[in-house]
């Protein structure tokens, strides 16, 4: 895979880890939402609690991003969605652990009226490889 970040000071500079735009050649990848839920226990995770909920819904999308034959330096576009706005520095500062700032996917991130399972927070993305 290549994979080229795209950056312009003609756009707002990211304010975390996540770059403007990625150009990327290779396979796709498409990763469904993930939610925090333990795929062992079949229980969701840290009922109330964005930090835990975005732990485990990392430890998701990397558990299926190894069973692709990738990791999370391939993936170039994330969704993030949460429950409440409120959220973000808390599930930011989780994310931030799984991404380079200087090499991080592009992403958007939204506040939706409800996630399945009354979850908090939900990720996906889009992989090349």
């Amino acid at each position: 895979m290549s994979k080229r970040v795209i950056r312009t000071e003609k756009a707002p500079a990211p304010v975390g880890p996540y770059n403007q735009a990625i150009a990327a050649s290779g396979q796709m990848i498409f990763v469904a939402g993930q939610i925090p839920l333990d795929p062992t226990r079949g229980v969701i995770v840290g009922e109330g609690d964005v930090t835990q909920q975005t732990e485990q819904v990392m430890a998701n999308l990397e558990a299926i991003l190894t069973a692709a034959g990738a990791k999370f330096q391939d993936v170039v576009k994330t969704t993030v969605f949460l429950a409440n706005m409120n959220d973000f520095a808390a599930m930011n500062a989780v994310y931030a652990k799984y991404f380079d700032e200087d090499t991080a996917p592009a992403r958007a991130c939204v506040e939706v009226s409800r996630l399945p399972k009354d979850v908090l927070v939900e990720i996906e993305c889009i992989v090349v490889v």
